[in-house]
């Protein structure tokens, strides 16, 4: 039976991009338990944490697999382990064109609890990289709370967030990879989707470069009053804030 919680406590992951898959895991793995260990019960990852995000078209190619592979296998055995929920980025294999870029949410008995494809491609990196998801993101439940899903650039369309808000959603999970020099992202278009819409936002940002590509950190949670729970600097950090029912 489903639990009902009258808070959620969440873990950003706030970090550089890992040389390599197997590297990314092994980091994960590690930022899971010190996540568990302060409480948390849901884990977020920027876009593309496994694998690199500015890595070009051919490599992300290379590194791309369905939702159910080896990448998936194994975040499902670090949720499995650390008894927490991972919402994490990857490159999803598409027989028809190139890779989706993709997240999921593994439950913490290893199980898949949602799936979603990024819509809006933002810039030539992304349209050579990837193909766009053609499906609006769809709201699931979690210990009784209405979660949804965004990657990157859809969070800034007021469009995704109220499709949402309009399923009942009570908070929004953004894994993304924003860059230098667009801090107006956090400083007003995410503080305007939480406020306008009446959601908690949690917005779990790269730092650090990636060959010619530095990403901002500045991840956040935003209460649904657009105000934040809980703001980072551009160093990595593990940003761990509490969504509480009653704020909603």
């Amino acid at each position: 039976p489903t639990m009902h919680t009258d808070t959620l406590t969440l873990a950003l992951w706030q970090t550089s991009f890992s040389p390599t898959p197997a590297e990314a895991l092994k980091r994960l793995d590690a930022a899971a338990r010190s996540a568990r260990a302060q409480g948390a019960q849901l884990f977020i990852t920027p876009e593309m944490a496994l694998t690199g995000y500015a890595i070009g078209p051919e490599r992300v190619a290379a590194l791309a697999e369905p939702a159910h592979g080896p990448l998936a296998q194994a975040v499902a055995q670090i949720a499995q382990r650390h008894r927490i929920t991972i919402v994490y980025g990857y490159p999803e294999h598409n027989p028809h064109g190139p890779p989706f870029n993709a997240i999921q949410a593994i439950g913490p008995d290893g199980t898949r609890l949602a799936h979603y494809r990024k819509t809006h491609r933002f810039g030539d990196m992304d349209r050579a990289q990837f193909s766009a998801g053609d499906a609006a993101s769809q709201v699931f439940e979690w210990h009784g709370w209405r979660l949804g899903l965004l990657i990157c650039y859809d969070v800034e369309f007021p469009e995704t967030v109220r499709g949402l808000a309009l399923q009942g959603a009570d908070a929004v999970l953004v894994p993304t990879a924003n860059m230098v020099p667009f801090d107006d992202v956090q400083r007003v278009l995410l503080p305007a989707r939480a406020l306008e819409n009446s959601v908690y936002l949690a917005y779990a940002n790269a730092c650090g470069a990636e060959g010619h590509t530095r990403y901002n950190g500045q991840s956040c949670v935003l209460g649904p009053d657009g105000h934040p729970v809980a703001q980072a600097t551009q160093d990595t950090t593990l940003l761990v804030a509490e969504l509480n029912r009653a704020a909603l």
